[in-house]
């Protein structure tokens, strides 16, 4: 290989280029990103970027001088539109062709819409990009109230957020409680009532029916009839894999780009990472992660393999979201299971974890300030280990001894 090329400036993106570096790789790097900042971390978007505790330049991947450093030709505010895996072929807005030996796809995810009248009126904000939380801070700097669409990890931090920065929030949820399609009823629910303490008007089993406003966004109209007056508003009840690019040239997409374990697509030299890439897991089956640390490992893993090795990616998959003084931790994938433990209590904000089961096994583990817990227990994942749950739930015992 001589040239590999990486689409998406990105978690994913930046880390394959600096393990490309980091391996010996001294051929051609192309790194391609729409947006005009060099790849930066997405998670203070909805927190300290977005409260202005932290600037942008603090949260890239890497310096900006550092591509010029390492030789990379970094096409920051460029847009890839056609690949041809044939000739090996990688097309860009404008015409240009990039030829490529190993081809990398990091392409992301983008804000699902919500498709109601009005949802186009100027105040109805999406969050995604440093631009979208820059809007939502200058917003907010003048505003009263504000509504949140959707209380997923991204509407319940930005409420946290707004929140601490003084604005009146209302939530519009469709589901029954904070964070419902993680972690359900129980927990979800201590969730919710974090932020109902520090003042979130919660309306849970409400959809959104319009916004209405004149010259932007003055009220949101729920499926129950309610009238929600606000400043601005911001939706957050969803994504979509950006795939389109993979699937027009000929890869298999489902939920995302197709790869198997070691992150190949059905395309030669052609790989996939992050947020668009749907994954086989060698422990999970087949999952679309969406978060931070995934990504950068994605990275890692997938540069190696452009190298020529098999590497498996067999991450447990871990992520944090910070709330108020809650740190919420969780490891693992267990869209089902057959038992859950709890070591600690759930009226306890001093934290609490809850442990996952399936077949006997620990598949998950979600902890409320109790990163040690999670950090601890996401050797079990791996592997796999039968742990009798009267262990697991007894504050006293060492996790690390249950994998021994």
């Amino acid at each position: 290989m001589r040239r590999a090329v990486i689409v998406g400036a990105n978690a994913c993106g930046a880390s394959a280029a600096s393990v490309l570096r980091d391996e010996g790789f001294d051929g051609d790097i192309v790194l391609i990103g729409e947006e005009p900042y060099p790849p930066y971390e997405r998670p203070p978007l909805s927190k300290e970027y977005l409260r202005g505790e932290q600037t942008l330049d603090r949260s890239y991947m890497r310096p900006l001088d550092w591509y010029a450093e390492q030789n990379i030709d970094a096409r920051f505010g460029t847009r890839a539109t056609d690949i041809d895996t044939g000739s090996k072929l990688l097309t860009l807005d404008g015409g240009e062709e990039i030829a490529y030996d190993s081809l990398l796809i990091a392409t992301g995810i983008r804000n699902r819409p919500l498709d109601v009248p009005g949802a186009d009126l100027p105040g109805v904000l999406g969050l995604r990009t440093a631009a979208d939380a820059d809007r939502i801070r200058e917003l907010a700097a003048t505003a009263t109230r504000v509504t949140v669409v959707g209380m997923g990890f991204i509407g319940a931090e930005v409420a946290a957020s707004l929140r601490e920065m003084g604005v009146e929030v209302t939530v519009v949820e469709f589901f029954e409680t904070a964070l419902f399609r993680v972690l359900g009823t129980e927990f979800g629910g201590v969730i919710e009532e974090i932020h109902r303490e520090h003042g979130v008007d919660m309306r849970f089993g409400e959809g959104v029916e319009a916004f209405v406003g004149d010259d932007r966004v003055r009220s949101v109209v729920t499926s129950s009839g309610a009238s929600i007056e606000c400043d601005f508003a911001v939706v957050g009840v969803g994504t979509v894999p950006n795939s389109e690019l993979a699937q027009a040239a000929g890869l298999a997409c489902d939920d995302g780009i197709l790869v198997d374990a070691s992150l190949r697509t059905t395309a030669p030299d052609v790989l996939a990472g992050g947020d668009v890439a749907n994954h086989d897991h060698p422990r999970f089956g087949r999952v679309r992660v969406e978060h931070f640390d995934n990504a950068v490992k994605m990275g890692a893993t997938a540069a190696r393999n452009m190298l020529g090795a098999e590497e498996v990616f067999d991450d447990v998959h871990w992520f944090w979201s910070d709330q108020y003084d809650a740190n919420l931790q969780m490891a693992g994938f267990a869209p089902t299971f057959d038992e859950v433990v709890i070591r600690g209590s759930l009226g306890d904000r001093a934290g609490f974890s809850v442990f996952y089961l399936k077949g006997g096994a620990v598949a998950q583990v979600f902890g409320l300030n109790r990163p040690r817990d999670v950090r601890r227990a996401m050797p079990l994942i791996k592997v796999g280990v039968h742990a009798d749950p009267i262990a697991l739930a007894d504050e006293a015992t060492d996790l690390r001894t249950l994998g021994a």
